[in-house]
């Protein structure tokens, strides 16, 4: 029966395993466990400095590994299985290059059997996180329908199925609704009763920011803006984090910069690099620095020709045979580096757009400004999940995506961008 597959009366193994508590242990078992046996294995003494530096430095790796891939599952559209990799090569190595540079005695061997013990761990529970995940019943009524129904997104039983659940406790799922909808009092009793008993109780636009990393605004309402506020104690910190990274970036790009420069010059005729007016942090304009990569235009004064002229399309003829490698690796935009040192950008933000298109979109799309209440950035949410796009329907749906950033901007987004950005590219995806 339907019940069989939601009630359970205690905790099976297979839940135990999506318990954050035990699948820190098992982090930390195959770190620290593994290494241990190895070097016991071969009659080496425990208390030897050369184990408990190891040691020190696995239990590290493992816990901020561990950490990590817990707070990017919170995100929409984290593909945490793809992630486990480069999080583990960061955090273990990270953890060796401080071992290394403090100049205690380690052991590399053993090192490399803790570090491979622990990303075997990390995919075998990131796979099951991806199995095993609450399912969510979707109560009809309202704007529920909105949410897709699949994986653990399925319709809910019947209102006495889920009374007799919630007041067994035996209802090992989340309820999503329209909490706004007028639902009839059995069903507002059942959501109260639910949260009681510690069900959680979503709305539906919670579950569908989820599914779509966008967040919709349709309605100049408080509670649609009023929950877009940025993170201000995080914006602070950014900004601290982009002039750091930008300082210790500038002398290694200063180099490449010279490069790029010369072979942009033998590849085509003019200046290596190209000015753009676009529209930044609080509507200001800026003068955005690129690499150039495409040939050269003379002025445009029709205000629909710039527009034309702004947008890239897709095998677009004016892009130089350098540019196309250049804007597939997105190395053109790396002479931002001095847009944020400016201050009028940051490393992760939305994407500025050309002064001519930002006009346009404003008066196309309703509350297209709000978008500007954080410094744009070299790479974006919206630049990661949906790529590039000139229509003003794409761009409808990129606002949304730019407002689930601004909605839920954190270090951990911003992580979660970069590294989707490492993979955009190596795939060229979103490319123009």
């Amino acid at each position: 029966m339907f019940i069989n597959t939601v009630a359970k009366p205690k905790q099976s193994g297979s839940l135990l395993l999506l318990d954050r508590n035990f699948q820190l242990a098992m982090f930390l078992a195959a770190a620290l466990l593994t290494p241990t046996l190895a070097w016991l294995a071969v009659g080496n003494s425990i208390t030897s400095y050369f184990l408990i530096n190891t040691l020190y430095a696995l239990g590290f790796a493992a816990c901020l590994s561990w950490y990590a891939l817990t707070r990017l599952r919170e995100y929409a559209k984290a593909r945490a299985l793809s992630y486990v990799f480069p999080i583990s090569f960061l955090a273990f190595g990270g953890a060796l290059g401080v071992i290394a540079l403090l100049r205690a005695s380690y052991s590399i061997p053993l090192f490399g059997v803790g570090t491979a013990a622990t990303i075997v761990v990390s995919y075998v529970f990131t796979a099951y996180n991806r199995r095993l995940r609450r399912p969510h019943f979707i109560v009809g009524g309202g704007r529920s329908s909105e949410i897709r129904i699949e994986g653990q997104y399925i319709p809910a039983p019947s209102l006495i199925e889920l009374e007799s659940l919630v007041q067994a406790g035996r209802l090992n799922a989340a309820l999503v609704a329209d909490l706004h909808y007028d639902h009839p009092d059995e069903w507002e009793r059942l959501f109260a009763k639910a949260a009681l008993a510690g069900v959680p109780v979503y709305h539906y636009r919670q579950v569908a920011e989820m599914q779509s990393g966008q967040v919709k605004i349709t309605h100049l309402a408080e509670n649609d803006l009023g929950s877009l506020i940025p993170n201000v104690p995080y914006m602070t910190t950014k900004r601290a984090i982009d002039v750091l990274g930008s300082l210790v970036l500038l002398p290694f790009l200063s180099i490449a910069f010279v490069v790029i420069a010369i072979l942009i010059r033998l590849d085509s005729a003019g200046n290596p690099i190209f000015l753009q007016e676009r529209v930044g942090f609080r509507g200001r304009s800026f003068k955005m620095i690129k690499f150039r990569t495409m040939r050269p235009r003379g002025p445009i004064e029709d205000e629909t020709d710039q527009r034309n002229d702004a947008m890239t399309k897709s095998d677009d003829d004016r892009i130089t045979r350098l540019g196309r490698f250049l804007r597939k690796t997105r190395i053109d935009e790396l002479p931002q580096v001095f847009n944020i040192l400016r201050g009028e950008m940051s490393w992760i933000g939305p994407r500025p757009e050309a002064k001519s298109l930002s006009k346009w979109y404003e008066s196309e799309l309703p509350f297209y400004s709000y978008r500007h209440i954080v410094r744009p950035g070299v790479t974006g949410w919206a630049q990661v999940t949906q790529g590039h796009v000139t229509d003003v329907s794409d761009v409808n749906a990129k606002l949304r995506f730019d407002f689930y950033y601004v909605k839920n901007i954190s270090l951990w987004l911003d992580f979660l961008i970069v590294l989707k950005t490492f993979r955009v590219i190596l795939t060229g995806t979103g490319a123009k």
